[in-house]
């Protein structure tokens, strides 16, 4: 993984304001990005045509044996900025870097068409930016799902400079910053830049290319659209314990195509120096059908001798606690209420707990992941966060965060910031007196994707009553073609300013695509209960793998389970998608 910071500017006269703005700017957007990239960093400026480019990289090393330092460049002039992992698709040696192989690749790719094709055929997680010196273009995107950053700025008259980033320095006057849309390849023309004399004409010399042509095979050029045939009154499954026959095989090849995907994305990770027994793989874990799951397929493919760390996080949330202290004041007069709210908090009658929902069920799974895998070493970590601390941390998780910025997106964010930082307790048995722990796990695993595939939503129960089967389907396709415009590029965002990536392994294109093209009633039946029929193909599996107690565990949001959401008393009627007070 890598972060990517890229201008452009015009080194006319007339622009000479913007470069002294951008000249200020840039460094700044250097500083975060390099935050991803702990290991290496490197600047190449090129003057082309009246243009001045600035390419900057820095790398986080996670393939490969040798050394690695972004951007890549050839002989010919051609250089890459690679922010990825590919899973599939490209042949990569343990020893191999994914980047410098596909950078390869895409040196014998001639015209745009060749260079869609070569994203096209491989899966994982990117962002990239490739300049071509023959044709003098510069392409960049993200991959089909967008679970890497990427932002943009175009320029105008007050800001003359094109932007591609990582990551944002916060809200800033100084840019306009937008995550690029993952439909495309992106293309600029740098000849028809330079011809046109005016870089505010940037605009109209970007073009399209599409993922996916006419004739051409592709495999991971997009997510397969669901499978749209209607069920006919399916047959409801009674119980997790008995697994109907038209659901045996799903099941067994979603353990297999979920196996597959964690172990593709917890291999090979090179071992730090000195660091023989740490922890290279860590799960957010909630104690969830969803991480428990990955951490159960995890432990398959690690290797027996490391642990494996799984990262629980719980807020002190005064709102809460002010609930048990005085009591619901919802149903005060209005008066009355304002001014119980101005008042201070009184926290001696109190003792501060971080037993939230997320880390009892967290605790509960803990003992059924040891009972079913019992020689490995779980480090569950408890990351306990003061209020005080998380409200010191604001400031910088709405940076990260940026272009996103609504209530629910600092609620989910802050609570990935800290997890990901992975610094709390762990204790070596229940009752067991805590010592202090930093993972140093810099792959972190992530539950994400399975709810959108497999309707684990209360949305979807809620379009079966409306229309029954033929709008849950709709549903589900809806979720797909929305994934890359939701949380990811956040989350990442975030996430990676620690100097760690996080990796989703229900995201995987082909996971994606296997779980697309079964009909609906075989991922899901609302019919049944809650806690039974939304994810009912996953919840199978996991019975199936002897995780009894979390194939029964219901659906429970981030920010509510670790008390991350609505912290200060008076947020309680604070609606998710309100954009936070600047």
């Amino acid at each position: 993984m890598c972060g990517i910071c890229f201008s452009l500017c015009s080194t006319d006269a007339d622009h000479a304001a913007g470069r002294e703005t951008l000249d200020e700017l840039f460094p700044r957007l250097q500083a975060a990005t390099a935050l991803r990239g702990p290991d290496a960093q490197e600047t190449v400026h090129l003057d082309v045509q009246q243009m001045r480019l600035t390419f900057y990289a820095s790398e986080l090393r996670l393939r490969g044996d040798a050394f690695i330092k972004q951007p890549h460049t050839s002989a010919e002039g051609n250089l890459l900025c690679w922010n990825g992992e590919v899973f599939e698709g490209l042949e990569v040696q343990a020893d191999e870097n994914d980047g410098a192989k596909l950078f390869s690749a895409l040196r014998c790719a001639e015209t745009s068409q060749d260079i869609a094709q070569v994203f096209g055929r491989i899966e994982g997680p990117y962002a990239f930016l490739y300049y071509q010196r023959t044709s003098n273009m510069l392409y960049f995107a993200r991959d089909p799902l967008g679970r890497r950053s990427l932002l943009i700025h175009h320029p105008d008259a007050t800001r003359p400079y094109f932007l591609l980033s990582s990551v944002s320095d916060g809200a800033h006057p100084e840019y306009s910053l937008d995550e690029i849309s993952t439909e495309f390849l992106h293309c600029l023309d740098l000849n028809r830049l330079s011809a046109s004399g005016d870089i505010l004409e940037l605009l109209s010399c970007l073009s399209h290319i599409p993922r996916v042509s006419e004739g051409v095979d592709v495999l991971f050029g997009q997510p397969k659209c669901v499978n749209r045939i209607l069920p006919d009154d399916p047959p409801k499954v009674k119980s997790l314990d008995c697994i109907p026959p038209h659901l045996t095989l799903p099941v067994d090849d979603l353990i297999t195509e979920l196996d597959r995907s964690v172990m593709l994305q917890v291999q090979n990770i090179p071992r730090r120096k000195n660091a023989v027994g740490e922890a290279r793989v860590a799960v957010f874990f909630s104690g969830g059908i969803d991480s428990t799951m990955l951490a159960y397929l995890a432990d398959r493919h690690v290797a027996p001798e490391e642990p494996i760390d799984l990262l629980n996080v719980a807020f002190e949330n005064p709102r809460k606690i002010a609930v048990k202290v005085e009591g619901n004041i919802g149903g005060l007069p209005k008066r009355e209420k304002k001014q119980k709210l101005r008042e201070p908090l009184d926290y001696s009658t109190v003792k501060v707990s971080y037993d939230v929902p997320d880390r009892l069920t967290g605790l509960q799974e803990l003992e059924e992941l040891r009972r079913l895998r019992p020689n490995r070493r779980w480090n569950f970590v408890e990351v306990d966060v003061p209020f005080e601390e998380s409200r010191s941390a604001r400031a910088t998780v709405e940076a990260l965060m940026f272009p996103s910025r609504t209530v629910m997106d600092l609620s989910l964010a802050i609570a990935l910031y800290f997890a990901a930082r992975g610094i709390g307790q762990t204790r070596s048995h229940p009752g067991a007196e805590p010592e202090t722990y930093t993972s140093p796990a810099r792959v972190l695993l992530n539950g994400l994707g399975s709810d959108e595939l497999m309707g684990g939503y209360g949305r979807h129960r809620t379009a079966f009553k409306a229309a029954g089967w033929q709008a849950v389907i709709d549903e589900l396709q809806l979720e797909i073609v929305r994934i890359p415009t939701r949380n990811l590029g956040r989350d990442d965002r975030v996430i990676s300013s620690w100097g760690k990536e996080t990796r989703h392994p229900f995201l995987s294109l082909s996971v994606v695509n296997f779980l697309a093209q079964l009909p609906v009633h075989v991922k899901m039946d609302p019919r049944l209960e809650s806690g039974l029929g939304e994810k009912l193909l996953l919840r199978l599996a996991a019975r199936k793998l002897g995780l009894v107690e979390a194939s029964a565990r219901k659906k429970r949001a981030m920010q509510f389970g670790s008390h991350s959401a609505r912290m200060a008393p008076g947020d309680g009627d604070r609606k998710g998608d309100l954009l936070i007070e600047s």
